[in-house]
């Protein structure tokens, strides 16, 4: 069994540990789940960083049967000499931290007490470099307290020691030594949180941003050749993190910082995880929970106005509820310069809240800058409103430099076909790329609901084209500005297809028998027409008035 079936296992062996202890489907499952996966692959990395650290004392780790009994054997001096020569963004464990010492200690009648306290220590130990904050500046710890979501007090010893047994045997290192890297991640990521990322969340109801969608956008912002350095990445809508995570490894993460923002508590603790199984612990600093549009966190140097990225990406909430705060929103007329959309007065339907996604982006971008931004299909072809405004600007201003219209029921639990709008600041285009994608992609069922994914071969062709800007019959056309306003400011593609005619070279004997044919045909059609005719007259006649 490889690593990434290993790690699926893990995952399901802690999903059904919460589904013996009543928490299966629970508001708080995701919290137990993501937490025990991230103690565990800290704990590896922790000791894989011991192992290879240049410390003069790290071959008393590296050369030891269990590296975890040769740390805690340690003196204070020396453990704090080897603190010292590990990576600044590693996380700092003492010996009653590590999995090893959790494992031992089970026999304890207060083992859920030991368990927890261990889980708030490392966090509050790391806090500085760990933690995620809001836009209030309230630091979001690591770890939190676990068992007391478990409602039976004495059943809490037990419940702490079966995620512990879980985690022993199973190790992450292989990941590490291998550098197995995004892509593995990646993968496993999306597998952890498929089941707690989706339109049950209500009001700010998540949705998970397909890897292949992600994967497009990234590779059509960052070309494979772009010589970047120091680079700012950012997501007003950050989510998962799925879109940053991407963009960061199609940049290189040591090349880039993220900094992202989102309104859900669960978003951010998701987010979390993914930027530190990504490597990418710089950056946690930079990972915000609040509200993106009523208080935009990220500023600039002086505080007097949003801050400006290098890429900017973003999947907006299509139709989140923001009734509470619109009035808010709309007291910021620079920044949402095309306006902001009404409530509806029936909540069911729909709410336009993206359309302020799309402006933030745009203030977003610094002038050189380039984003995307999934949008619901039918923006592109807006003939009024804030949708319609928003279109001019881009093409006024030439900000738009292409759009992908991607198949239908790539996002299956929003019902909504999307298509993604590219923009580039540096306006050095004198041609939009459209492309229709809709037809492409393979179809298959994910619960009860069908999807479609894009294969490989597909995003690459994708890609190539965007990238050369091909034309291809059905499929893509590069148009000027002039011609998009011709159209009246429509970025569908298929509106600027070429209609074509096929014309078949035949015989004149070949034509006179067809058309002899078809007078055949239609003489038939037209003689039962009249039959039918004489006996519907036949029939009405036939009618009597009953007294």
């Amino acid at each position: 069994m490889d690593l990434k079936e290993k790690t699926i296992r893990l995952i399901d062996d802690l999903k059904a540990t919460c589904q013996s202890y009543g928490l299966g489907n629970d508001g708080n499952e995701y919290k137990i789940i993501t937490q025990i996966f991230l103690y565990k692959f800290l704990n590896d990395k922790f000791g894989y960083e011991l192992k290879k650290s240049k410390s003069p004392v790290a071959k008393k780790i590296s050369e030891a049967e269990h590296w975890e009994l040769a740390y805690a054997g340690l003196g204070d001096a020396e453990r704090e000499l080897l603190m010292v020569f590990l990576p600044p963004e590693s996380l700092k464990l003492q010996p009653q931290h590590l999995l090893y010492t959790l494992w031992n200690n089970q026999s304890k009648g207060n083992f859920d007490e030991i368990f927890d306290a261990t889980m708030t220590d490392i966090a509050e130990q790391n806090i500085e470099i760990f933690s995620t904050q809001t836009t209030q500046n309230t630091k979001i710890p690591l770890f939190e307290r676990l068992t007391p979501y478990v409602t039976d007090i004495d059943q809490r010893p037990a419940f702490a020691r079966a995620l512990v047994d879980k985690l022993v045997g199973f190790s992450f290192e292989e990941a590490f030594s291998d550098e197995k890297g995004y892509d593995f991640f990646a993968t496993i990521f999306e597998y952890l949180i498929k089941d707690y990322n989706t339109a049950g969340g209500g009001k700010y109801a998540e949705y998970y941003t397909p890897h292949a969608i992600a994967t497009i956008m990234a590779r059509l912002l960052v070309n494979e050749d772009d010589d970047l350095h120091n680079i700012e990445a950012y997501d007003p809508s950050a989510g998962t993190g799925t879109l940053l995570m991407a963009l960061a490894h199609q940049i290189g993460n040591s090349k880039c910082t993220i900094f992202a923002q989102d309104i859900s508590q669960r978003s951010n603790k998701m987010l979390k995880l993914n930027l530190l199984l990504n490597g990418l612990v710089s950056s946690l600093d930079h990972a915000v929970q609040g509200d993106t549009l009523v208080s935009p966190y990220h500023k600039n140097d002086e505080g007097t106005a949003i801050r400006q990225f290098d890429y900017v990406v973003s999947n907006p909430p299509f139709k989140m509820d923001f009734a509470d705060t619109r009035e808010k929103i709309a007291a910021q007329p620079a920044r949402f310069w095309a306006g902001v959309p009404n409530v509806p007065a029936k909540k069911k339907e729909s709410m336009a809240i993206y359309t302020c996604f799309i402006q933030h982006v745009i203030n977003s971008l610094k002038p050189n800058g380039k984003g995307a931004i999934v949008i619901p299909t039918g923006f592109i072809t807006a003939k009024s409103g804030i949708e319609n405004k928003i279109l001019k600007h881009i093409v006024d201003n030439k900000i738009i430099h292409g759009v992908v219209s991607m198949p239908s029921n790539v996002f299956a639990n929003t019902g909504t076909n999307v298509s993604v709008l590219f923009f580039d600041n540096s306006k050095s285009s004198d041609k939009v790329i459209l492309i229709d994608a809709s037809k492409l992609g393979e179809e298959y069922k994910e619960g009860n609901n069908q999807k479609k994914r894009l294969r490989a071969k597909e995003i690459d062709k994708i890609v190539t084209i965007f990238r050369n800007r091909e034309a291809e019959d059905g499929f893509s056309v590069a148009v000027t500005y002039d011609e998009i306003k011709e159209k009246g400011y429509s970025l569908s593609a298929g509106q600027y297809f070429d209609i074509k005619i096929e014309y078949v070279d035949i015989t004149e004997e070949e034509f006179n028998r067809r058309m002899a044919d078809y007078e055949t045909k239609l003489t038939e059609m037209f003689a039962e027409s009249h039959r039918l005719e004489a006996e519907i007259l036949a029939q009405l006649k036939s009618l009597k008035f009953d007294s």
